[in-house]
């Protein structure tokens, strides 16, 4: 009886965390502790209070590597200098899962170098996209492409999100916000 209770609690604990709302402007973000592809472990909390921070959630893979990730991610790193400038952290946000997740984000990241305030995190998985509610729960999907900027604090003082490939967060925009 008691393994029964437990089972249903773990049910219905997943079940809350599937349909986790997403966090919205004027609210503290969900601390979450992703790692990088270099296995370094990193805390949402140990890195706010030092700068403004930009979360960009990718879709990721499954699929094939989406054209408008890249993309975004290019136009972010090309204003790498811009977003220095402004003091603020560009966190890139890689879902997936777990079993191709180190292969696809490396090959995804391929070739390409993040300036120091910039980071890759993976979320094999979904626990961030579940527990941020952006999980794109279709075949050949992973999450809902979404950015947000958060103050110092913590606080999400904006956000965009796409539920489709485009319409996603621009450089202007986000540096706009950042003034």
């Amino acid at each position: 009886m008691k393994s029964l209770k437990i089972s249903v609690f773990a049910l219905a604990l997943g079940v809350c965390q599937l349909f986790a709302q997403t966090p919205g402007v004027g609210s503290k973000a969900p601390d979450f502790r992703l790692s990088t592809m270099q296995a370094k472990p990193v805390q949402l909390a140990g890195i706010t209070g030092k700068a403004n921070i930009v979360l960009v959630v990718l879709r990721g893979y499954p699929g094939y590597q989406c054209p408008y990730c890249t993309r975004q991610v290019q136009e972010f790193v090309s204003h790498a200098p811009d977003f220095a400038a402004k003091g603020a952290e560009v966190v890139f946000i890689y879902p997936g899962p777990p079993d191709e997740m180190p292969s696809k984000a490396a090959e995804s990241a391929a070739g390409k170098e993040l300036p120091p305030h910039f980071t890759l995190l993976l979320d094999p998985g979904y626990d961030f996209t579940n527990r941020y509610g952006l999980r794109w729960d279709a075949p050949k999907e992973t999450a809902y492409p979404t950015t947000y900027v958060l103050d110092k604090q913590g606080m999400i003082v904006w956000l965009k999100s796409a539920k489709a490939h485009a319409g996603r967060a621009t450089v202007a925009e986000v540096l706009e916000v950042l003034k």
